[in-house]
């Protein structure tokens, strides 16, 4: 007869294996339907931009404005994964209704001020100096807030059945609402990193030996991380999902070994730096394509899906190998970012401010083309690699192949064109007597989403280790709809609190 301890090694054994079985061989879900899901998300950030211009909620920002944001920002998003997962489209015209009144029925609580735009004649001399003038975007904070939202809410409720299983991460070959997560996380980075490129510019740079030396600053903490998640992992004997990247590796050792590679990347599109965008675009499709011709022509598909584990590349093929595909995401999002992100007008749109259209109007316009631009392309792309008439290959976040990069990269290209779009309505759009208007910019800013922005992979860490936390602590698995909802929104405060008390403090953590 068992003993005590005998029999509960053997509960806790049981259990573990039905947390691994209870995300495992899932088949995910259609486009179309993460579409729809995610669309609650831009319905909140509108209804929040409706508050703010119509009746300036959030200014102050008060216990009762936090709190309203919490909900719109956070609370609406993990009610789309759970309780509203079979009609988040209700939940949509839920937060949509309400924006479009305040936004049709009343005017603006604060006008713009006098001069918003400069016109005509005086456009001609700034056009010049704004040409890569870097400023603050609302809009990518908030996307980027929103991206890190959903990763941190789905991270546990993945773990509870109120979380549906088509909204999980598929085991190889599809689409699911995960799936989006590690690659947006990605992508975004790539995104704000153009930054440098445009701070840099003007000075010398080091030599390509110097500037790997300078990327380890960025890989070393970050693989720091990643061994402390690994001890941590198997320390407590923690539930696995060994086909996401392996028996050791986990996203920090991805997210740690990108500096170098990208540093190498900035020296192929240095050599032809007339227009970042486009060289980092093509890096990216050469880096996917190579890899997605290695997956078809060799044996490399085969022993990525069913070798063995017997050493330490067959243990993490998964990761060592995906990290090609999500290093293609990466320079997407810097391409996109370089487009993006400085202040300027291009030299074919001076024509519409001869004609008296004001600055900001022009610029603007130009964001949203470039958008439309970069998301057709990347649709483009991923249905010629997915089309019965094109190359008929699935998407697989597992092997991240060039169909899920491009999946990504049209995803996010059409999130931050929404965001944009959303902002257009708000008080941002009113902003630019100058560029450096901070206190308009800070109006136009969800508090909620600046503070997920500003330390995005601090909050990450402590949404993983909470995550851990609440794992170790409850059976997730036998919970019910009511108690579930009440750990998860209590875990979402508690990340979200983290991340206020961050920037309250004036805390910023740069990995």
């Amino acid at each position: 007869m068992a003993g005590p301890g005998e029999a509960a090694a053997r509960l806790a054994g049981d259990y573990k294996a039905r947390k691994e079985a209870f995300v495992s061989n899932l088949s995910g879900s259609s486009i179309t339907e993460i579409n729809i899901v995610t669309s609650v998300v831009p319905a909140a950030i509108l209804l929040w931009t409706a508050l703010q211009r119509s009746q300036s909620f959030f200014t102050p920002y008060s216990p009762l404005a936090f709190a309203v944001d919490f909900l719109l920002n956070v609370c609406a998003v993990l009610f789309a994964f759970t309780i509203y997962s079979s009609a988040p489209l209700a939940l949509s015209v839920f937060l949509v209704a309400p924006a479009v009144l305040l936004l049709t029925l009343q005017s603006p609580k604060e006008a713009a001020p006098n001069g918003t735009a400069k016109k005509g004649k005086s456009e001609g001399a700034d056009t010049q100096s704004f040409k890569s003038k870097l400023v603050p975007r609302p809009f990518l904070t908030h996307y980027r807030g929103t991206m890190m939202i959903m990763t941190v809410v789905a991270i546990l409720a993945v773990d509870f059945p109120i979380f549906p299983r088509r909204f999980a991460k598929v085991e190889t070959w599809g689409t699911s609402l995960m799936d989006i997560g590690v690659g947006s996380f990605v992508f975004a980075a790539g995104v704000v990193s153009a930054r440098e490129l445009y701070k840099s510019s003007d000075a010398a740079k080091p030599s390509l030996a110097m500037r790997l030396v300078q990327s380890l600053r960025h890989s070393v903490p970050l693989l720091l991380l990643g061994i402390i998640r690994l001890i941590s992992v198997k320390g407590v004997d923690y539930a696995e999902h060994v086909t996401e990247y392996g028996v050791h590796w986990n996203f920090f050792f991805t997210l740690g070994c990108l500096p170098p590679f990208v540093v190498l990347a900035d020296a192929v599109a240095f050599l032809h730096s007339k227009f970042p965008p486009a060289t980092y675009a093509l890096v990216a499709f050469a880096i996917s394509a190579v890899y997605e011709l290695l997956l078809n022509e060799t044996r490399l598909l085969a022993f990525i899906l069913t070798a063995p584990r017997v050493d330490l590349l067959s243990q993490n093929r998964e990761g060592i190998f995906s990290f090609i595909g999500y290093l293609a995401i990466y320079l997407n999002g810097r391409s996109t970012g370089a487009d993006i992100l400085p202040y300027r007008i291009p030299p074919k749109a001076r024509e519409m401010l001869k004609r008296g259209a004001p600055q900001v109007c022009v610029e603007r316009s130009h964001i949203f083309f470039s958008l439309a631009f970069l998301t057709g392309i990347n649709i483009v792309v991923y249905l010629l690699a997915t089309s019965y008439y094109g190359f008929n290959i699935r998407p697989s976040r597992r092997l991240a192949n060039l169909p899920y990069v491009y999946w990504i990269g049209a995803f996010n290209t059409f999130q931050i064109g929404v965001f944009a779009f959303i902002e257009s309505l708000g008080p941002a759009f009113s902003y630019r007597e100058g560029p450096e208007d901070r206190q308009s910019l800070k109006k136009a800013t969800s508090k909620v989403l600046a503070v997920f922005n500003s330390n995005g992979l601090v909050v990450f860490l402590v949404a993983n280790l909470l995550t851990g936390v609440v794992n170790l602590s409850v059976n997730t698995l036998d919970m019910g709809s009511l108690p579930a909802m009440a750990v998860l929104i209590t875990y979402a405060a508690a990340v979200t609190g983290v991340a206020m008390t961050m920037d309250h403090t004036g805390i910023k953590i740069r990995l």
